[in-house]
C-alpha cells in the first residue's frame, strides 16, 4: 500500500469544476492584480479568523516581512522568536537588518516557551522591538502568557500563523490574538492556493493601512511613495481559488482532527504508547493539525524504513535555526537551545490530510510497529 505524505490531487478532483469556473471568470475579466476576489477574500479571511482587517500579500514570508515593517522593525533591532520553525520566520527578521533573538521551546507543544520569552525581554527591555510566536504544526502558542509579558514591556506580538488557520486558543482564532497575524497559502497548508500567497490579519486599522501601503512599494497614491515598501500583492487568480477552498476549510479541518484522534487510538491499541510520542494539545487549544508530528527514537532509521514501504513522512525541522550556516554570525552554539535540538533529532510528521483513509492510517501504524519489532525497542 502506498501512503503519500500529502495527496493534493484527490482534493483537487472534488473541486476542479468550481475552481476552473472561477479561474475562467478571472481570465475573461483580464483583471489580475488587486481585483474583486482579493477584496472579497480579505473580508472573508478576516471574518474567519475573527480579526477586523486582512490584507492579501504575495506569500507567507512576505506577510511576516511586511508585518515587521509595519510595526517599525529596522536595522539593529532585536526580534524574539523560536529557533524551531520554518526559515522564513527568522529570515524575514534578518532581511530587515534586525537581529533574531532566539529562545527555546516548550518540549510538549514545540511552541515558544513563555518563561524563556519573559527572561529574554527582561534582559533586553529596550532593544526588543517585536516578538514572533509561531503556532507550530497547527496549534497556537500560549498566547495568554505571551501577550501578558509583551504588554508589560510594550512589545508588539506578531503571530506566525502560517500553519494554523482556524486554530484556537481559549476561544480566539489564530491571527486575531496578537497585534498582527501572518498566514500562508502555500499549497501544502490547510488552506492552500495554486502557488504562493499570504495574508496579514490585525484588529488595528492603522496597521492594516500600513501593510496595504507597504505591499505596493510604500504608495497610497499611485506613483507617489511615502516610504520604500515591496511589490507583494496576492493576485486575483489565487484569491479566486482560495475563495472556493475556504468554503470547505471547516470540513477539511474536521477531517484532520478526526484522523489525529484515530492515530492516537491506533498507536495506543498497537502498544506503541511508550515508543511513539503522539501530539500534545494544550488545554484550551484547538489544533488544526497542519502536521501530525510524533516523537520517536531511531527517527532517521524509521523514516528510511517507512520510505521502503512507500509510506510518506517528513522532518519539520531537521536543524534548528540557531545552528544554520547563514546565522553563524549571531554567535549561537550547539547546546544553547537543548529542547529545540532534541526535538530536531526526534520529530517525524506522518500523513494527516483529510482524505486519508482508515486503512491507510492503520498501515502507517502497523509499519511503525513492525519497524520496532524488527530492530528492537529502544530503552
Amino acid at each position: 500500500m502506498k501512503v503519500q505524505l500529502l495527496d493534493l490531487a484527490s482534493q483537487y478532483r472534488k473541486i476542479r469544476k468550481e475552481v476552473m469556473e472561477e479561474v475562467k471568470k478571472v481570465c475573461d475579466s483580464q483583471h489580475y492584480v488587486l481585483g474583486k476576489n482579493v477584496s472579497a477574500l480579505e473580508g472573508e479571511i478576516a471574518a474567519y479568523c475573527g480579526a477586523k482587517y486582512a490584507v492579501g500579500v504575495a506569500s507567507g514570508t512576505d506577510a511576516i516581512l511586511l508585518a515587521l515593517m509595519a510595526v517599525g522593525v529596522g536595522p539593529g533591532d532585536k526580534v524574539v522568536t523560536t529557533p524551531f520553525t520554518f526559515f522564513a520566520t527568522a529570515g524575514s527578521i534578518a532581511r530587515l537588518g534586525a537581529i533574531p533573538l532566539f529562545v527555546d521551546i516548550d518540549p510538549r507543544t514545540y511552541n515558544i516557551d513563555p518563561d524563556a520569552l519573559a527572561a529574554a525581554l527582561k534582559k533586553n527591555p529596550k532593544s526588543v522591538k517585536a516578538v514572533i510566536p509561531v503556532h507550530l504544526y497547527g496549534q497556537c502558542a500560549d498566547m495568554g502568557a505571551i501577550n501578558s509579558v509583551c504588554k508589560k514591556y510594550k512589545v508588539p506580538v506578531i503571530e506566525d500563523a502560517a500553519q494554523s488557520i482556524g486554530a484556537e486558543h481559549r476561544g480566539k482564532r489564530a491571527g486575531s490574538i496578537g497585534d498582527m497575524g501572518c498566514l500562508s497559502f502555500y499549497p501544502t497548508k490547510n488552506l492552500g492556493c495554486f502557488g504562493d500567497g499570504g495574508m496579514v490579519t490585525t484588529n488595528s486599522r492603522r496597521l492594516a493601512e500600513r501593510v496595504r501601503m507597504l505591499r505596493v512599494h510604500g504608495s497610497r497614491v499611485r506613483y507617489y511613495h511615502d516610504e520604500v515598501g515591496a511589490n507583494s500583492r496576492l493576485d486575483e487568480l489565487q484569491a479566486a481559488i482560495l475563495r472556493v477552498k475556504l468554503k470547505r476549510l471547516g470540513a477539511w479541518t474536521e477531517g484532520r482532527i478526526r484522523n489525529a484522534v484515530r492515530y492516537d487510538s491506533l498507536f495506543k491499541k498497537a502498544g506503541l504508547s511508550g515508543l511513539v510520542g503522539t501530539p500534545f494539545i494544550e488545554e484550551g487549544n484547538l489544533s488544526v493539525f497542519n502536521q501530525y508530528v510524533v516523537r520517536v527514537k531511531k527517527r532517521d532509521e524509521l523514516r528510511q524504513y517507512l520510505a521502503g514501504l512507500s509510506v510518506g513522512s517528513e522532518i519539520y525541522y531537521p536543524l534548528p535555526l540557531h545552528l544554520q550556516k547563514c546565522f553563524k554570525y549571531l554567535g549561537y552554539r550547539k547546546g544553547d537551545f537543548p529542547v529545540s535540538e532534541t526535538a530536531a533529532r526526534e520529530v517525524l510528521a506522518l500523513p494527516i490530510y483529510p482524505e486519508l483513509k482508515t486503512a491507510e492510517q492503520s498501515f502507517v501504524v502497523e509499519s511503525i510497529r513492525a519497524f520496532y519489532n524488527t530492530t528492537g525497542r529502544p530503552r
